[in-house]
């Protein structure tokens, strides 16, 4: 093979195909990598990787030897693939994709591949625990292949109709599909309706449902920590390195998979815990790159998302004026996210990604119009960051948002 590399990125004309077949097949043909250590499920729509990410950081400071399989990258593909923190190193990466090639007897998609990777990595480093974030719903996911300890739902709304169904139940009953026979899952999920489903998986399936808000409960501080109430332990005074009253319900939901995990025998110290929320580190989310001015980045590609972003803008930082510049793809709800986010803006600054799906500027500014008169258009993201920065004074804050490949582009920059 001339470019592993050059390979690896060419499986992307493959497309998304939401099937089990293909990526079984190709794990069994490489010996089945993904049962040779334990895992960790998590679904959802957003809050996957924070999640996974707070995980990691548990596990790795009791002295375990963990796996982190997350997407989308945002600058590197190694990114998705890490052990105790490290990605996977480059020549370790090109040797897996020719191994992997040479076993690929039909058509399999960039995802499944990057799947199949990952369990084998993992496979090789002997990691204890591998935490496993879903790629698009569940059912289907290639990711599904795992038997997990348990699994996580962080939360459920509209996504990806086109694949996963036109209503929350839909949606739900596919990313529900995670849930396994006699597991446990574990989710901050809201919505009645999602609630109802997830639950009826549960009963057919003969599954523990655990929920945020009703098994499980935190309680935040005026001074930046929480507490945490579960099913068998209780913290206080928690702090957590991760910007945005969000996170801790993320958090909460690492906390209880350990809680759950300690009554089938993994015993985790509290004093992981406590360590792993203080030192985890998770980039594109609320990321602070700069100070002067201050920018920060945040790869809310969706108007849920976009809400959990405005939440932390109103009540975790303080500017004199916000200078937004927004890109997102074009299969994402842009008149959703633009309608929530644009009454905080004072500046708006559209760019489009460099990325195949990207929506043009054509299409979103009209609908950016119908909430915000100062606009600017900026189609290359590099001068975006420019002209944003010129025009932020000391007291303002520059907000870069609306899809994760436009904050991986301005993290290169």
């Amino acid at each position: 093979m001339r470019d592993p590399l050059v390979y690896l990125e060419s499986l992307k004309q493959k497309g998304i195909h939401l099937d089990l077949g293909p990526v079984s097949r190709l794990l069994t043909r490489l010996g089945n990598p993904q049962n040779e250590f334990d895992t960790i499920l998590i679904g959802g729509t957003n809050g996957k990787g924070s999640t996974a990410a707070i995980l990691s950081s548990i596990f790795a400071k009791e002295g375990m030897k963990v796996g982190l399989y997350t997407s989308p990258h945002l600058c590197d593909f190694r990114e998705r693939i890490r052990v105790n923190h490290q990605m996977i190193p480059t020549d370790t990466l090109c040797s897996l994709i020719e191994q992997i090639a040479e076993e690929i007897r039909e058509d399999v998609t960039y995802f499944e591949f990057a799947t199949a990777l990952a369990f084998l990595y993992f496979a090789r480093c002997k990691v204890e625990m591998g935490i496993i974030e879903v790629g698009m719903g569940g059912r289907l996911d290639a990711t599904n292949i795992v038997a997990p300890k348990l699994s996580i739902i962080t939360n459920i709304s509209m996504e990806h109709q086109q694949y996963l169904g036109t209503d929350l139940q839909s949606i739900a009953r596919e990313k529900g599909g995670i849930i396994k026979e006699g597991g446990m899952c574990i989710t901050a999920a809201r919505d009645r309706k999602v609630i109802d489903t997830l639950a009826e998986i549960c009963c057919q399936r003969e599954a523990a449902l655990y929920r945020l808000g009703k098994d499980i409960k935190i309680r935040r501080s005026g001074k930046g920590t929480f507490s945490y109430q579960g099913i068998n332990k209780q913290y206080n005074g928690l702090a957590l390195s991760l910007t945005g009253r969000h996170q801790t319900e993320n958090a909460a939901l690492a906390i209880a998979a350990v809680d759950l995990l300690s009554t089938k025998g993994m015993t985790i110290d509290d004093n992981s815990i406590i360590e792993g929320l203080r030192d985890v580190r998770w980039e594109g989310r609320l990321d602070l790159i700069s100070r002067d001015p201050r920018i920060v980045l945040d790869g809310a590609h969706n108007p849920a998302g976009i809400s959990s972003l405005c939440n932390a803008l109103v009540k975790d930082f303080s500017y004199r004026r916000l200078i937004v510049v927004f890109g997102v793809l074009r299969d994402k709800n842009y008149p959703g996210m633009l309608k929530r986010l644009l009454p905080l803006a004072d500046i708006l600054i559209l760019t489009q990604p460099n990325e195949e799906r990207a929506a043009s500027l054509e299409d979103v500014l009209p609908i950016a119009e119908l909430h915000h008169g100062h606009i600017e258009v900026v189609d290359d993201p590099g001068k975006a960051l420019a002209r944003a920065r010129s025009l932020a004074g000391a007291d303002d804050l520059v907000c870069i948002t609306g899809s994760l490949y436009l904050v991986g582009e301005i993290k290169k920059i």
